[in-house]
């Protein structure tokens, strides 16, 4: 998780501030993204306040040791001074309020760590149990704005009975805090916009009970909270005068019909004084032990750490009772095996996991002998043939697999094509009509059989009857695909059927060599090379499918008018949600377009027509050649402002379509699981007008062409997101209802599927 941090006590301080360094790096050891924004100094009791009528101004804090006061602050951030980020962590203080820190740390920071998953106020310095300590609590008071901000939050406090920081006791409550507040988050209750939660700072507080309460409604009784104090006398310093408050033994509140001090004025009816911030917890102590059994006062003093759900309104939220039973430390939620042959993907997947489920809620193994019995819940991140789909058909409900069985209909050229058509038979309204060139699909072994290949795929052999007669410009040109092969290979331009006879004849030419070992193979091998790998033997492949070819596509200045496509990332769940990620990456060519009609080497030169960066020397490496596709250029001839959402919108609902085409109308080439999740590559080619063409779909997407710049922002947002919204659901975690921020949800179909 990406988890906000702020508190009331301000940075790292033995003498006000004693907790909060601790519980960051327990966060931070449990796999979470950790930001904090503080308070620049002491801000207990302030409540859910803002101060207006000045700039609000950060400073920035580098931690130093832990529990030794030796952080430093600054006035600006790391790398300001142009030498570079030295790759420590960072705070940001705020000459504000805990509730302005939340509004600062969700608005205008981290953006690059992606959006904020939970707020945590804390932990407090002292506890904040009953009303009195809870309306006026900085802490509680951060962690209700985030609520009203609609983030998820909690507000965690350590009720200390000793001066002694124990480092030993504070790095138990932190661990401790740490699985509370996971456990909070994978089983947030209905109604609830925040907990508070209240730690006893005692030795063994892991070892205790953990009780959800509610919250004590009590008085202050024993008068003023404020004593009066000579004006002459000098303010106190709050850091100073906090450790004093919290650390009273004896009644500090004085009679308010007294007058103690000899020096005021005596001819005023009003006195000229000063007031100190001076509390009389004798109220609250009291009021807890005069209470009933069960409020969050008397949980915390028996020692046991209480959880106080809460609306938004200072109130606990009824009905939420009883005892939680944390997963012991021993017991993972889940076993993972991540088994790729990529490390790119291999690392990813595993920080993955780490950021989102944390590190002690799951438990890595190499396989599934060593689980400790067959239904231990169990999550395979494998390659397709690695997967035990046995396994998972007989343990549906807690073995979850990263791919389903057979999805042909989607992954196959020639099958796409047939699911495709068939649905637009069907559905002649269907979007998918206006936005999928319809294709011809005909099976050959060799050029001799093109004649007989063709009898059937009548239009295509139609129109290159009719180009024979037309001018060169004129001419329709066809793409040829390989039905089963990826990464570009086979791929091939023509607008003639003897162009067409040359191209499988040149496979058979080179296929001949390659079997013979003559010196020719060797020749070819190397011509191949510049030919950036596009072959394809005839005699493997033998579906093919030949599709209008697009042109002209839109053409981009900046890219200096290169062609592209977009590669969409699509997270098909279950029985069937379908997701859209909505970081795409646009792919270019690695040469300037130009129209296969005016190419004068366009059978060859597939540089300029394949975006496909597998086969371009450098790959994805070159400049240029992979960009993020919401930074391409905004404004483009031709197309109005907006554009890039206008396709966008276009690529959701042609994703969404042809899911439930699939799903509903190629159900044997096409079966759902529940207990299973795939990550497809779909690609999707934009013509001049805006229009977005979908080309195919690819399983086991090539990750790594996505190249090393945008690896964290694209694919590895990719699978944290798909492990929130994947992974998490499946074993008991709250499922987001209609997508994310990066997710949106373009298909959710009821096949019936249950696991």
């Amino acid at each position: 998780m990406h988890i906000l941090v702020v508190n009331d006590d301000g940075p790292p301080s033995n003498q006000s501030s004693p907790y909060i360094h601790s519980l960051v790096i327990a966060l931070q050891s449990a796999g979470h993204v950790v930001s904090v924004v503080l308070p620049h100094q002491q801000r207990s009791w302030i409540g859910k306040a803002h101060l207006i009528g000045a700039a609000v101004k950060p400073t920035y804090f580098r931690p130093g040791t832990l529990h030794q006061d030796d952080g430093t602050v600054h006035t600006l951030p790391r790398g300001s001074d142009g030498n570079g980020h030295d790759g420590g962590d960072e705070w940001i203080l705020i000459d504000s309020t805990p509730a302005s820190c939340v509004q600062i740390g969700l608005y205008h920071y981290f953006e690059d760590r992606g959006p904020v998953d939970l707020v945590v106020s804390g932990p407090n310095y002292g506890r904040n149990t009953t009303a009195l300590f809870a309306l006026s609590s900085g802490t509680i008071g951060g962690a209700m704005e985030a609520a009203v901000c609609g983030k998820r939050s909690i507000a965690l406090s350590y009720a200390f009975s000793s001066r002694d920081h124990d480092p030993v006791v504070i790095t138990e409550a932190s661990r401790h805090s740490v699985r509370l507040i996971e456990y909070l988050v994978n089983n947030w209750a209905d109604g609830v916009d925040l907990y508070s939660v209240n730690v006893p700072l005692e030795p063994g507080v892991s070892q205790s009970k953990v009780l959800y309460t509610e919250m004590l409604d009590n008085r202050w009784t024993s008068g003023s909270c404020f004593r009066a104090v000579n004006a002459s006398v000098p303010n106190v310093n709050p850091e100073l005068q906090e450790h004093e408050v919290r650390h009273q033994d004896k009644k500090v509140g004085v009679d308010s019909s007294s007058e103690t001090n000899g020096t005021f004025m005596k001819r005023s009816r009003i006195q000229h004084k000063h007031f100190q911030w001076a509390p009389d917890f004798s109220d609250v102590y009291r009021s807890v032990e005069e209470g009933a059994p069960g409020n969050d006062g008397w949980v915390v003093k028996e020692g046991m750490t209480s959880v106080t759900p809460l609306r938004a309104n200072f109130m606990h939220q009824p009905g939420i009772q009883g005892e939680i039973k944390l997963p012991d430390n021993d017991e993972p939620t889940l076993y993972a095996i991540v088994d790729s042959d990529v490390p790119y993907v291999q690392s990813l997947m595993e920080q993955a996991l780490q950021r989102r489920l944390g590190k002690d809620c799951y438990k890595t193994v190499s396989s599934l002998s060593d689980l400790p019995s067959p239904s231990a819940p169990v999550f395979q991140y494998r390659e397709y043939e690695r997967l035990d789909f046995e396994h998972a058909m007989m343990h549906s409900s807690s073995s979850l697999a990263n791919a389903y069985i057979i999805r042909k209909a989607l992954i196959r050229k020639h099958y796409l094509s047939n699911t495709i058509s068939n649905w637009v038979t069907k559905h002649p309204d269907s979007i998918l009509g206006k936005h999928f060139k319809f294709a011809f699909d005909f099976e050959l072994d060799y050029a001799e059989f093109l004649d007989d290949a063709l009898l059937e795929a009548y239009e295509l052999r139609d129109s290159l009857q009719q180009n024979k007669e037309l001018p060169e410009h004129e001419k329709e040109w066809w793409i040829l695909k390989p039905g089963m092969s990826d990464r570009g290979q086979g791929i091939r331009l023509f607008n003639s059927e003897d162009q067409l006879r040359e191209i499988f004849e040149e496979w058979e030419i080179d296929e001949s060599d390659i079997d013979s070992g003559s010196e020719r193979a060797e020749e070819d091998t190397d011509d191949h090379s510049g030919d950036y790998g596009t072959g394809v033997v005839t005699s493997q492949l033998r579906h093919f499918i030949a599709q209008p070819y697009i042109d002209p596509p839109l053409l981009l200045p900046s890219s200096s008018n290169r062609k592209f496509h977009i590669r969409t990332y699509v997270l098909a769940v279950g029985s069937l949600k379908v997701y859209v990620f909505k970081e795409m990456l646009a792919l270019f060519a690695a040469k300037p377009y130009c129209p296969p009609s005016e190419d004068e080497d366009q059978i060859t030169d597939l540089a300029r027509h394949l975006t496909n960066t597998c086969f371009q020397e450098g790959g994805s490496a070159n400049e240029g050649t992979v960009r993020r596709f919401w930074q391409l250029d905004p404004h483009v001839p031709g197309l109005s402002h907006g554009w890039k959402e206008k396709v966008f919108d276009q690529i959701c609902a042609v994703t969404g379509e042809v899911f439930e085409a699939a799903a509903r109308g190629m159900m044997v080439h096409f079966q759902t699981l529940p207990n299973a999740f795939e990550l497809f590559g779909v690609d999707f080619l934009v013509d001049q007008n805006g229009t977005a063409w979908l080309l195919e779909m690819n399983a086991y997407p090539d990750f790594a062409q996505t190249g090393e710049e945008l690896k964290e922002a694209v694919v590895g947002r990719l699978f944290e997101e798909t492990v929130e919204v994947a992974v998490k659901p499946f074993f008991g975690g709250d499922a987001p209802v209609d997508g994310t921020g990066h997710l949106r949800l373009v298909a959710n179909l009821d096949l019936g599927r249950k696991s």
